[in-house]
């Protein structure tokens, strides 16, 4: 019966979202105008953006609603750094991912020597998507409840655990529903792509040169479905899977396989410096490692600060980037011998973040929670996970509580864009991707680079950063270059050979600044 009804509720939102496409439509065209013809007016940049007097802000409005152009409005913050060379070639625009990511520090990147040659050509532009940072923030609950002391972090946690978390879950869903109301339906990727348009048009751009990372891979590809013509250079740097089954609820299950992966390519790199760390010559004792100070952190938290909760998400950012291997590494070494300092330094809650933090985790809530339908019943959510972290236990059930308010979400469920374009309607975009990728596993790249007609694949072989595009491996960032500055592309599929590994490190934490 249940289930007869949430089906029922489902395709009266469906029908609902495919009638108000239309006016959606027509919508972005009135706020496309409205912005064109007024324009950003940069100046000086907020204290609150803690950004240098290089760079300026300014910011665009957008409907909250694009069925209801002319109803409430609401700004998104943008940041930029003009060109620096002469022959300037128009606005590239980034999306740092999340979702709830800001990126309004991009510009900054043209002051390092990776951008220096396209910072010379573009105007480097950031913003903040809507609902994060001042961009019409999103907040489910107070940030001081994110910040309640060390938690534990079960890889198979027991039935009145999963009954804790499942409240957890419930009542933060209604929190976004309470601080949010009716205005929490319209944060969704859909959303993004439309203001993205918006956006262009504001920037005086006829057509958009844009990069986006992980979720910003998923909004573009969106964008460059409902907007082929508005293309002029895409990059899609570590690209999600857009197939609509996918998104989110598949893409999450995916996601922690490929960490479980990530994570065991993590412990046989600390192996392999075994006589700098002295955490095991091996990846399987490197593991018993770890659990030993998970174990002892259970029973005495480091500084009163960190459990086996903060330790795990630790370690979970060193799956994400290699540059996180050493420090996370020398942590771990010295607290097994008696000394927690490090350890509470890198894993130690922040409460100066966590505003920052909590607006980040309700905009990702939100997007995700109301881009797709996701499982109802708990039982479902459970069969599945338990399953799989049988063989992947290290993020699989944090994963979990990550996304579990989606399956008590208040508002409508959509049913995912098709993301798809023949060949001629696009020019062509540039997708890079890193086989062991975690966050955005490889699959994903395969799959964006059959659905973009036109689009082209550089793969950065035995490599498992997130975000390639300005980092480490000068082969990938040729392809960038030649790209954004010439329009050239390879073929259809081109691959680099990955770039060198991290050294390890026993400087003390101190001096290699925080991760």
């Amino acid at each position: 019966m249940r289930a007869a009804v949430l089906y029922g509720i489902v395709g009266s939102v469906l029908l609902s979202a495919f009638s108000a496409a239309p006016a959606e439509a027509e919508g972005v065209d009135v706020a496309v105008q409205r912005a064109s013809e007024e324009g950003i007016r940069f100046g000086t940049c907020p204290a609150v953006e803690g950004l240098p007097d290089g760079v300026q802000c300014g910011t665009v409005e957008v409907p909250l609603d694009y069925a209801r152009p002319d109803g409430e409005q609401i700004k998104l913050t943008v940041s930029r750094v003009r060109a620096t060379g002469n022959a300037r070639q128009g606005a590239l625009v980034f999306n740092p991912g999340g979702p709830g990511a800001s990126g309004m520090y991009f510009p900054l990147m043209g002051f390092t020597p990776a951008w220096q040659r396209i910072a010379a050509a573009y105007d480097l532009i950031g913003y903040a998507p809507r609902g994060v940072g001042r961009s019409a923030p999103l907040s489910c609950q107070d940030p001081k409840r994110l910040y309640k002391g060390p938690s534990p972090a079960p890889a198979h946690p027991s039935e009145s655990y999963k009954r804790e978390r499942i409240a957890r879950a419930e009542a933060y869903a209604r929190g976004c529903a309470e601080r949010s109301g009716s205005a929490l339906r319209h944060y969704h990727s859909r959303n993004n792509a439309r203001d993205l348009d918006v956006l262009r048009a504001a920037l005086g751009e006829q057509r958009l040169t844009f990069m986006g990372t992980g979720y910003g891979t998923y909004f573009g590809a969106l964008y460059a479905t409902m907007f082929p013509s508005h293309v002029r250079r895409m990059v899609f740097d570590s690209a999600v899977n857009p197939a609509p089954d996918q998104i989110w609820y598949r893409n999450s299950l995916d996601r922690s396989a490929a960490f479980e992966g990530r994570w065991a390519d993590f412990r046989a790199w600390i192996a392999k410096h075994h006589k700098v760390y002295g955490l095991g010559n091996s990846p399987e004792k490197v593991l018993r490692s770890y659990e030993r100070a998970a174990a002892r952190l259970a029973s005495r938290p480091a500084g009163g600060k960190v459990g086996p909760g903060q330790l795990r998400n630790a370690f979970q950012q060193a799956t994400y980037y290699e540059d996180y291997w050493p420090q996370r590494a020398l942590a771990l070494s010295a607290y097994l011998k008696g000394e927690p300092k490090p350890l509470v330094q890198i894993a130690g809650p922040y409460p100066e973040a966590a505003a920052e933090q909590e607006n980040g985790n309700a905009v990702r809530t939100a997007v995700e929670c109301n881009d797709a339908p996701w499982p109802t019943e708990w039982k479902v959510w459970d069969r599945d996970h338990t399953r799989l972290a049988r063989t992947a236990p290290f993020e699989t059930w944090d994963n979990v509580w990550t996304s579990l308010p989606c399956a008590y979400w208040p508002g409508p469920r959509r049913r995912p864009l098709d993301v798809r374009t023949g060949r001629g309607e696009l020019p062509p975009t540039l997708i890079l991707a890193a086989e062991r990728d975690a966050a955005a596993p490889y699959d994903g790249a395969l799959e964006l680079l059959r659905r973009l007609g036109g689009s082209v694949l550089v793969t950065e072989r035995d490599a498992g950063n997130h975000g390639l595009a300005g980092g480490p491996n000068e082969c990938v960032n040729g392809h960038v270059e030649a790209y954004l500055l010439e329009g050239r592309v390879p073929e259809r599929r081109a691959a680099c050979a990955a770039h060198p590994e991290p050294r390890p490190s026993a400087a003390p934490l101190e001096s290699q600044g925080r991760g």
